[in-house]
């Protein structure tokens, strides 16, 4: 947090990027270390900023864009060689699935 007390980051983070961990980090340990912890974190439904929920879980996965950023989660593969009916649930991963931190929001 600034001096002034806002919770805006000190250095902007572009709006139009997808956010990484990397980021998430920097943010996480010197832009909002000085929030109270008990700080509600939410999650917007969309990149409109209509309907917020609270975050609720998260999984490690591999994410794939099937329209723009719009797309799909898959496991990892170390989930799918443990878990055969997991398997038959995704039988294919696109090649085009990278590595994700996936937050849920409760709905």
């Amino acid at each position: 947090m600034s001096e002034s007390g806002s919770a805006e980051p000190a250095q902007p983070i572009a709006r139009d990027q997808a956010l990484t961990l990397d980021v998430l980090r920097r943010l996480v340990g010197n832009d909002w270390a000085r929030l109270p912890g008990k700080t509600l974190v939410v999650l917007s439904r969309d990149s409109e900023g209509n309907l917020y929920s609270p975050f609720s879980t998260y999984s490690i996965g591999r994410y794939a864009p099937v329209h723009g950023l719009t797309g799909d989660v898959y496991p990892l593969e170390s989930e799918l060689s443990r878990d055969p009916e997991l398997r038959r649930l995704f039988p294919e991963i696109p090649d085009t699935a990278v590595a994700a931190l996936v937050l849920y929001p409760l709905d």
